[in-house]
């Protein structure tokens, strides 16, 4: 029995930005799925049913639509301006054993000592290019911080990715790293010289009165 969330579609015939709006208010989202040299299927899924799918961030679900099911990877989600809701899906058919590229989210958990010593915890990545059997695709990619400490980085060679899964970045490149606050830049001549200069006060009245 397979794993992966099951999500049940209808096949929609009515297309346009219109129809699509008013499937959205009716608590629908327009979706479509291609790949595999299959036909290209517009549907309508329940945004209640998606929803959960998308926020437990599993990318590869049992895909049914007309009784037949199939395995589809989550390949793209199109949000509204403000990442409120979901506007369209696309799926892409997939085969249990081939192997994929996506992105996987990447996940920091745990409190840094060197955040604890004043640091600052900066993340340069918050997906990962990554390249596995659908069957070993993570859900995410969880990045522990508990032991890293002022100065400290994690690279990408420090992962323990899932068997036979891959990535395109270069095992030098840094994920997430502690820094040191940055400090002022100190003040120029010129300007401890304009901050030194004593105001005079009442000069102007002065000479507003004669």
């Amino acid at each position: 029995m397979s794993d992966d969330p099951k999500l049940t579609a209808q096949r929609r015939e009515s297309l346009g930005t219109s129809t699509s709006r008013r499937m959205r208010k009716a608590g629908q989202i327009p979706g479509c799925i291609y790949g595999h040299k299959q036909e290209a299927i517009s549907f309508a899924v329940s945004a209640e049913e998606l929803n959960p799918i998308i926020a437990s961030g599993h990318k590869v679900v049992d895909f049914d639509i007309d009784g037949s099911v199939d395995k589809a990877l989550i390949q793209e989600v199109q949000w509204n301006t403000f990442s409120t809701y979901v506007q369209h899906i696309d799926l892409l058919r997939v085969d249990a054993n081939e192997r994929v590229s996506t992105s996987v989210e990447i996940v920091v958990r745990g409190i840094s000592p060197g955040v604890l010593a004043g640091g600052i915890l900066e993340q340069t990545h918050h997906e990962l290019p990554i390249e596995c059997p659908v069957i070993r695709l993570p859900e995410q990619i969880v990045i522990r911080v508990s032991d890293l400490k002022m100065g400290g980085a994690i690279h990408v060679s420090d992962l323990k990715l899932p068997t036979d899964c891959t990535t395109t970045l270069p095992p030098e490149e840094v994920l997430v790293h502690v820094v040191e606050p940055r400090k002022a830049p100190e003040p120029t001549d010129e300007e401890l010289a304009a901050s030194a200069e004593p105001e005079v006060v009442g000069a102007a009245d002065e000479d507003a009165d004669e």
